[in-house]
C-alpha cells in the first residue's frame, strides 16, 4: 500500500486558504465553509477517488465557528487525521467531528482575550497616539503589527497542530495554554493600565486660594491638590466607574454617550479643563 504523506508545502497551501476563513461566514453553520475551503489541498492530496473526495468535503462542511486565528492548530490536527485515515487508520467521521468540536470552544476561549482583549487594543492605543500627533505611521504600525502577529499565529499553529496531532489534547488538558493566556492577560492589563494616565487627561481647575504679592503668585487648584495626593487618580476612578457599569450590564454605547454628555456640561461649567 502506497504511503501517503503530507509535506510542508502542503500545510502552507492550507495556511494561505485559512486567511480567507471568515470570508464565507453564515449564521446557519458559521465558519464551516471557510474551514472547509482551507482543508481542500489536503482532500486533494490524500484521496483520487471521487467519491471519497466528497465524502471528504461532506464531513468539513458540518457547523464550526472559533476565534479566526486559533482556527490552525485545529487544522493541523485535522490535516494529521486525515492522513491516518487515508492511510488506513480506522478514523471515522465522527471522530474527526467531535474533535474539531471539543477544540473550537477552548481555544476560542484562549484567542478572545490575547487578540481581543491584550494585541488589538495595545497596538490600537499605540497607533492612534501617532496618528492623533499627525503622523501617517500610526495606521501603518498598527496593519503591519497586527498583521504579523496573526500571519504568525496561524503559520506555526497550524505547523504545531499537525505535529502534535491528537496530542495536543494533553497540552489544553495541562493548563499550558490556559497559563499563556493569562501570562498575556495580566501583560495586557499592565499596559493598559499604563496607558490610562498617559491617554486620559481630566483636569479640575478650581482655584482654591490664589496668593499674589509683588514677587510671588500663587494659586492652588483642585487638581494641584490631587496631584499630591496621587497623580492621574481621576483618569483610574473614571476607569472604575466605567468598569463597575459594564459589570451591571450597562451597554457600553450608552457609557460612552454618558461620557460625552458628562464632558460637554463640566466643559460649559468649567468643572474641567480637558
Amino acid at each position: 500500500m502506497n504511503i501517503k504523506k503530507i509535506n510542508k508545502n502542503d500545510i502552507n497551501k492550507v495556511f494561505i486558504r485559512s486567511t480567507f476563513l471568515q470570508s464565507s461566514w453564515n449564521f446557519e453553520r458559521m465558519q464551516s465553509l471557510g474551514f472547509c475551503f482551507s482543508i481542500i489541498p489536503i482532500i486533494n492530496k490524500l484521496y483520487n477517488n471521487n467519491k471519497k473526495k466528497k465524502k471528504a468535503i461532506k464531513r468539513h462542511l458540518e457547523f464550526f465557528n472559533t476565534q479566526p486565528y486559533m482556527v490552525a492548530p485545529i487544522l493541523g490536527v485535522v490535516i494529521a487525521l486525515e492522513e491516518q485515515k487515508a492511510n488506513g487508520i480506522n478514523i471515522n467521521k465522527k471522530t474527526i467531528n467531535n474533535i474539531k468540536i471539543g477544540l473550537m470552544g477552548p481555544l476560542a476561549g484562549i484567542g478572545d482575550p490575547i487578540f481581543w482583549g491584550t494585541v488589538r487594543p495595545i497596538l490600537s492605543s499605540l497607533s492612534s497616539n501617532l496618528s492623533i500627533n499627525g503622523s501617517i505611521i500610526g495606521p501603518i504600525l498598527f496593519f503591519i503589527s497586527f498583521n504579523v502577529i496573526r500571519l504568525t499565529t496561524l503559520y506555526f499553529g497550524i505547523h504545531y497542530g499537525y505535529k502534535k496531532g491528537i496530542n495536543i489534547i494533553k497540552d489544553i488538558s495541562n493548563n499550558l495554554l490556559q497559563k499563556i493566556t493569562e501570562g498575556s492577560s495580566i501583560l495586557g492589563l499592565f499596559i493598559m493600565g499604563a496607558l490610562i494616565n498617559k491617554w486620559t487627561k481630566i483636569s479640575i481647575p478650581i482655584v482654591i486660594s490664589n496668593i499674589k504679592n509683588d514677587k510671588l503668585k500663587n494659586v492652588l487648584t483642585i487638581q494641584n491638590i490631587l496631584d499630591k495626593i496621587l497623580p492621574g487618580i481621576l483618569p483610574l476612578i473614571l476607569t472604575i466607574i466605567c468598569m463597575w457599569l459594564l459589570k451591571k450590564k450597562i451597554n457600553p454605547l450608552t457609557i460612552i454617550m454618558m461620557i460625552f454628555l458628562f464632558s460637554i456640561i463640566s466643559k460649559y461649567l468649567h468643572v474641567i479643563s480637558n
